[in-house]
């Protein structure tokens, strides 16, 4: 069914939920992933541009998306990273066709309304710029979890 998964991932408790659900997804496909991670900081934004060397908190990133691959090399899917920079809807969505993914799968916080309105929808802006379908997850930060 799918080929290849594109996961973005916040660097937050969110996270868990969509790794874990495609964890199974990816399994059950036989599909690769491909974990990206759109840094959203002043060097990340320009690091091209300007030729900047990766800041502190892109190195960051980059070692979290890195544990998190290893996570799922281990559990027998294959895993790529991607870290990216700039506005993270728009990434996101290029990355989804620059590398041939089939679907995007995420994680959402379950804002509604003003919140939405105030701050934007990441998932949101993805729907609206690709074609490949999204599934969307709710997450839910580790100190709501029971114990």
């Amino acid at each position: 069914m799918y080929r290849r998964i594109l996961v973005p991932l916040e660097h937050t408790d969110y996270d868990d939920a969509i790794v874990s659900h495609v964890r199974e997804l990816a399994k059950l496909c036989h599909a690769s992933v491909v974990l990206i991670h759109v840094a959203d900081g002043w060097a990340a934004r320009n690091q091209h541009q300007l030729v900047l060397r990766e800041s502190a908190e892109m190195k960051y990133d980059r070692e979290y998306l890195e544990e998190r691959a290893d996570a799922l090399e281990s559990a027998g899917i294959v895993t790529e990273c991607v870290l990216a920079g700039g506005d993270p809807g728009k990434e996101i969505a290029a990355a989804a066709e620059r590398e041939h993914c089939d679907l995007v799968a995420m994680s959402t916080h379950g804002h509604r309304g003003l919140q939405d309105l105030l701050r934007g929808s990441v998932a949101n802006e993805v729907r609206h710029h690709t074609t490949v379908p999204v599934l969307m997850v709710r997450g839910t930060p580790r100190h709501l979890h029971p114990a």
